[in-house]
């Protein structure tokens, strides 16, 4: 029997909106004919077989989600690439990829040298050549495609990550819509994306949430304007944001650019890829009500823990408790439990021995995996009564007169500060102490950088963490610079304002 990710869709709302990126937009029919047409040219025309790689440069565009589900059901590793990468660092991606075919829009065809490896398929024009075939060319028990999301790259080359995969198409589907049943995305309603399709969270559970029949409305890019008028006009019912968007809005708010907007149907808001301060969660809360779930995790490992608006009200600064096939505890660089209050937080899954293999790296595999079952994500933090807190990242610490900081206190002490909207923290070279504590903040507009903010910011931190922690020096800077998940580029920033 053949398969398809939308049976349950075609027999109830064919011609019901399924997908739409605020310039195009595809009914269930259309958005099935178009995949089971992709499917059918990867492994008829292009031929490719189950097990081989094909990548994605293609911005926030529906044929990202048509071309990502058509390589599932093919069998394929998809490769998403980051497309705000430069040409050199998409080649190198897509030569360590192995991907036989990379599908490219319009507007990122300069991004490809010509040169590479893997044929270059732009697939705004391919689409409208295919011809829709009668019935999919997959059956339920074909081989299953996964995702190969390449690492942010923070400690060198970035490196393809592979996760466990189920064998057969339909198991594949079945799992997808399972993850969207437990993250809270049972398909009741309008998804929003608000985030790069390629970067895993914004994309997948976009995925997840219309395999259970959400219809999915794709911001080209994000602005609060277009948030507030895509929530309105779609009734979005759930999304996914970062920390960043949420001072964002809360901005857009102060400034009255929220009065008319209609959030009545928004219900339930994913948010994690980076920390949030305590301050901006409650405002949130305050303002849209205990709609927030928060999550940890990371590439190799997938969310690991959740929390709802209510438990995080209960046990503030948590990232939740983890879910039921991990367990998170306090453990050193061999995988074994340490009897400390704090340290380094090490994951392990209850079933799979191996959680995920680097592309080509069988030797980085082997080393981020200390036990079978176990693994590290980089970040320092506690575990009480169940519920995970974190303290930073690993690599984030600063070492000053041989005494651990960590950023992330200060960052959170200092956000509290009411003319702070945005903090980084990060150790510099101090000839007495080895490192000592900056700060580069971003200020509420109107706001000037003075010496006696400076002292002022100093002294406001002073009565919120101990003195040894207090930055030393501050820099101002007019707009933070983050990347779409919401990261701050902490090592471009350190090598800037060392001096």
């Amino acid at each position: 029997m053949t398969f398809s990710c939308f049976e349950e869709q075609l027999a109830s709302k064919p011609d019901a909106l399924a997908i739409t990126d605020l310039s195009q937009a595809r009914s269930w029919r259309e958005l099935d004919d178009n995949v089971r047409a992709l499917t059918r040219y990867l492994t008829d025309e292009a031929g490719l077989q189950p097990g081989e790689h094909v990548a994605l440069l293609v911005g926030n565009r529906i044929e990202y989600v048509e071309a990502m589900l058509a390589g599932l059901l093919a069998g394929l590793w998809v490769t998403p690439i980051n497309t705000h990468l430069t040409a050199s660092e998409v080649d190198y991606i897509r030569r360590d990829c192995g991907a036989k075919i990379i599908f490219h829009d319009d507007a990122l065809a300069p991004l490809l040298l010509a040169d590479s490896s893997g044929t270059a398929v732009n697939i705004q024009q391919l689409l409208p050549t295919l011809p829709i075939p009668a019935q999919s060319s997959i059956e339920a028990d074909s081989p299953a495609g996964g995702n190969m999301l390449y690492t942010s790259g923070t400690t060198g080359r970035p490196k393809g990550v592979k996760r466990a995969r189920p064998a057969r198409v339909d198991e594949m589907i079945a799992r997808m819509r399972g993850f969207g049943e437990a993250f809270g995305l049972t398909g009741r309603g309008p998804h929003l994306v608000t985030g790069p399709l390629y970067h895993a969270a914004p994309g997948l559970f976009a995925i997840y949430d219309m395999l259970n029949g959400a219809p999915v409305v794709i911001m080209p890019k994000w602005s609060c304007e277009t948030f507030f008028k895509a929530v309105g006009d779609y009734r979005v019912v759930t999304t996914h944001l970062v920390p960043t968007m949420f001072v964002r809005l809360l901005e857009a708010r102060e400034r009255g650019e929220a009065d008319d907007a209609n959030l009545s149907s928004l219900d339930y808001v994913l948010h994690g890829a980076a920390p949030i301060s305590r301050s901006v969660k409650q405002r949130m809360i305050d303002w849209w009500g205990p709609m927030l779930t928060e999550y940890w995790g990371a590439t190799e490992s997938g969310t690991v823990t959740m929390v709802n608006s209510a438990d995080w009200l209960a046990h503030p600064g948590t990232v939740g408790k983890p879910l039921p096939h991990f367990e998170v505890f306090v453990g050193d660089a061999t995988g074994e439990p340490v009897d400390a209050p704090e340290g380094l937080l090490l994951c392990r899954h209850k079933t799979l021995a191996g959680i995920f293999e680097y592309h080509n790296d069988p030797e980085k595999t082997r080393k981020s995996h200390p036990l079978p079952h176990v693994v590290s994500l980089g970040d320092i933090g506690r575990v009480e009564d169940g519920f995970v807190y974190l303290s930073d990242r690993e690599s984030n610490m600063i070492i000053s007169g041989g005494v651990n900081i960590y950023p992330a206190e200060i960052e959170e002490a200092l956000m509290e500060h009411p003319q702070i909207v945005d903090a980084v923290v990060f150790g510099i070279p101090n000839e007495e102490w080895g490192e000592e504590v900056k700060a580069v903040v971003q200020l509420r507009d109107g706001t000037l950088g003075t010496d006696a903010l400076v002292e002022d910011i100093r002294g406001f931190t002073r009565a919120r963490v101990a003195g040894f922690k207090v930055p030393r020096s501050i820099a101002f800077i007019d707009v933070m610079p983050r990347n779409p998940a919401g990261k701050i580029p902490v090592r471009e920033l350190k090598a800037k304002y060392a001096g």
